[in-house]
This record gives C-alpha cells, structure tokens and sequence, in this order.
C-alpha cells in the first residue's frame, strides 16, 4: 500500500497556558504576605502602575451652586516636594528613632540581636584555652564537623586524614572539647553525650552511669523491673535513677537552634456576627493598585510620543490590567471558597474540632462551580482566623471514619478524641492502642487499631509503654 501525503483542515479547541494565565494561576496560591511581596514587585517594574491612596478627600462644594468645570491639572513633577526640615529631623540623629507612621518597621530586638551558633560559642571558649595552634585547628575541625544536636557527624579517621595527624591526637584534642559548654557537646551518640553530663555531678560509678552505659535500651522501654533485675537493686533505686537521667540533655546544641519562630498572619478571618457568620479577606498593607494617569495621559497624547513609546506603555498597560483584574479575581475565589467552607463546617465553626465533618476538594468544587484543581491551589499555604483558633484551610478537608449508626465523622475528630483519651489516661497504666479502640466504640466510633496506631504517631504521642509514668 502506497503512502500518501494529505492535508486536512480540523478545527478544535484547546486552552492555551498563556503567561497571563499562568500569572492568574500563579496568584491563587500565593498566601497574603507573599502577594503583598508580589505587587510591590510590580509596582517598582511596572511604571504604568500606580498606588491608589487609601483614601480621597474632594474639596467642599457650596450648597446650590453648579458644578465647576475641571481646570486642566498642572504638568507633575517628577521630583515630589520634599519636607527637608522634617526629614533631617527623622534622620539627623545616628541610631534607631521610633516613629509614628512606620508601623511595618520591625521591631529594634529583631534587627540588632543575632543569635549565637554552637560553633562560634565553641571557637570563643577555645580562643581563651591555652591549646597549641595545631590543636587547635583540629578543635576547629571537630567543631566543624558537630550537627544542630551537638553531635559529631564525622568519624576520627577522617579528621586525622584531613588534619594530616594521628588518629590518638584527634582523640585527645575531642576530649579537649568535650570540656567545653555545654557539656554533653562532641559526643558521638547518647550513650556518651549522657556520660559527659555525669562526670561534672559526681555520679561516676553510680548506678545512673552503670544504666547509661548498658541499659538505655530497657529505660526507653521503661523496663524497670528488668533494670532491677539485671542489675541486683531495688525498682526504687532504678525509678530513682531514671529521674536523673530525665534531666540531662540529650541534645546540648539545642540551646543554640537558629530556627526562627514561625508566625502565622491569617488569610481570611471568619467572625460571628448574629447568627451570621462574616468572611473578611485580611488586606491589611496590600497597594491599591491603578493605572498612572500620567502614562494614560501619554498614550491619549499620541502626536507627542514615538510609535516605540506608546508600543511599550501598551504592553506594560496590558500586563497591569491583566495584573489587577487577577488580584480581584483571586480575592473573589477566596472568598467564594471560604463561604463555600463555612457553609460546610457550620457544626464546626458553632461547637469546635469534635463536630468537623468529613470534606473533599469535589464537594466544595461542585458547591461554587469551579475546578478542584482551583480550590486545590486557593487553600495551599492559607490560613483562617477562626472563633475556634487559627487553622489551615487544608484543615477542613479530611477523610471521615464510620460510626456504628452508619454515619461518618471526620478524621482530625477522631485525632482529637484519641488525645483527650490519652490526655485522662492514668499515668501508672496508660491505656494500650487496642483498648483506645475499645473506648472509642463505645462512643459509636469504629476504628482498627492500626489507624489508632497511625493517628497517635501523627500526634506526635508515645506508646503505652513508653508513657507509663509520666503525667500528662
């Protein structure tokens, strides 16, 4: 069979990502601070844009008089005036001067302090010892080498080869620093970051360190009468010893973490009015944006401008619209979704976590007639603030477990019930995952113990036996 060139002339559709899509598409995941990073992005790349002020006074017209035609605005200045007393007297002084009008300023702690690492609270503590300088470098290299926790991450070997030294002298140098603050520091593993804590408490040879150095494994357990048993005292003595041990500190560079803290700033806040509930979109310091009569002006000019001129103020014209219409098409989706949400969860918003319902990205999709893939990217990485606390708008959607009556109830419930349940547990006998699922059917709650198990390690709770004798 013979092949044949042919042409045919099909016509479809198909949807095109173009960049102002993909801008659109962009702006529906961003969170609130990161919009505000956004457009005030643009606003310094795109001179066709302007801010809005927040608020435009018109002069008083007389009562009873007509209209005044509008007197043509004087040329701009490019410069704006500039008020040199009041600047000079803002900014004469060297230093830090509180001001009235600069709220977003942060705060004098958060720009002046800095925090000190591990490593450089080590590297002070060894410029004061009297350490020969090739020790030191050697310091330098374990300390190098110490993760977050305080532990040495790199074997002595290698330091050795690096160093150019022997493997005893590396030795003897890390003993050097295991001196050092905080103690427990340049250890290799509990075990012996605990061993360094009991020598400065005078417990060498006790029974703490006999259980540090050979029965972590059964205190983790919390196997006391095996401890006991193994090592001939009384369960009171290893109890005892068990206290000791609970007060040192298994991760000496904790102290110095350089996580910053995370605060959370609301998305949306939800407040009950009446019997009502009411969605506010937190627009606390985003720009008003519009379009710079200056450059609308130029295009309106035409004769006075060359064809290149109005060429690109057309285009920045275009990505600006394009811009503000997105934000307000955003903003709208927000709070279609948000509603949709309330609407939803009203048992929720009403009585708390124990009456969140079961809820997928469809039901909420079919609700306001948009994608799920749009109400996927509207609650990434938001946040609400709620008459229940502040929560991800992930939060409220989740998968529902059986009741026995044939009903369904949501899973970040069922999380909660687990932790009250184990929040009244007696300490001396903590309650067995199995029997957690024997309570819970009583409250009409089905659930195998594996999800049990599941849920209870995403709360970040231990098990039974490892909870027996602490107290919630």
């Amino acid at each position: 069979m013979a092949l044949e060139i042919k042409q045919n002339l099909k016509q479809i559709q198909q949807l095109v990502m173009t960049p102002q899509l993909q801008q659109a598409i962009k702006l529906l995941q961003l969170n609130r601070i990161e919009l505000v990073d956004l457009v005030s992005t643009e606003l310094q790349e795109n001179p066709v844009l302007d801010e809005a002020p927040e608020f435009e006074e018109e002069p008083p017209r007389k009562e009873g008089a007509s209209p005044e035609p509008e007197a043509p605005e004087p040329p701009r200045s490019r410069t704006p005036d500039i008020d040199w007393e009041s600047y000079l007297d803002t900014y004469s002084n060297i230093g830090y001067k509180p001001s009235d009008y600069d709220d977003e300023r942060p705060s004098l702690e958060s720009t002046l302090v800095k925090k000190t690492t591990l490593a450089d609270h080590l590297m002070w503590q060894l410029t004061l010892s009297n350490l020969p300088k090739e020790d030191r470098e050697i310091a330098a290299l374990i300390i190098g080498n110490l993760n977050d926790d305080g532990y040495l991450d790199e074997t002595l070997e290698h330091i050795a080869e690096i160093a150019e030294t022997g493997v005893r002298r590396v030795e003897n140098v890390l003993r050097h620093v295991q001196e050092l603050d905080p103690m427990g520091v340049a250890a290799r593993d509990l075990s012996e970051c605990l061993l360094l804590q009991l020598g400065p408490l005078n417990l060498g040879g006790s029974v703490v360190e006999e259980i540090v150095k050979h029965h972590l494994h059964r205190l983790e357990r919390r196997d006391h009468r095996g401890i006991a048993r193994l090592l001939g005292i009384t369960v009171e003595k290893v109890v005892e010893a068990a206290r000791v041990i609970a007060d040192l500190e298994p991760k000496p560079g904790r102290p110095f973490s350089q996580d910053e803290a995370f605060y959370i700033t609301p998305d949306i806040y939800v407040h009950k009015v009446g019997e009502d509930y009411v969605i506010i979109l937190n627009e606390d310091g985003m720009p008003k944006l519009r379009i710079s009569s200056f450059y609308r002006d130029v295009l309106h000019g035409g004769a006075g401008s060359s064809k290149v001129t109005r060429e690109y103020i057309q285009e920045k014209l275009r990505s600006a619209v394009w811009l503000i219409k997105s934000i307000h098409q955003r903003q709208r989706t927000i709070y279609k979704v948000m509603n949709s949400i309330v609407k939803f969860q009203r048992d929720f918003f009403d009585k708390g976590i124990n009456h969140l319902k079961p809820l997928n990205l469809r039901d909420v999709a079919e609700d306001i007639g948009m994608h799920e893939s749009t109400i996927s990217r509207v609650t990434t990485n938001k946040y609400v603030h709620t008459p229940q606390g502040i929560y991800e708008l992930k939060f409220f959607f989740n998968s529902g477990i059986s009741l026995v009556g044939g009903e369904h109830v949501a899973s970040e419930a069922v999380k909660d019930k687990i932790r009250r349940v184990i929040l009244a547990e007696n300490a001396k006998r903590p309650l067995s995952d199995q029997k957690i699922v024997e309570i819970l059917k009583q409250n009409n709650i089905e659930i195998a113990r594996r999800t049990v198990t599941k849920y209870r390690e995403i709360l970040g709770i231990l098990s039974s036996t490892k909870r027996k004798g602490f107290s919630h």
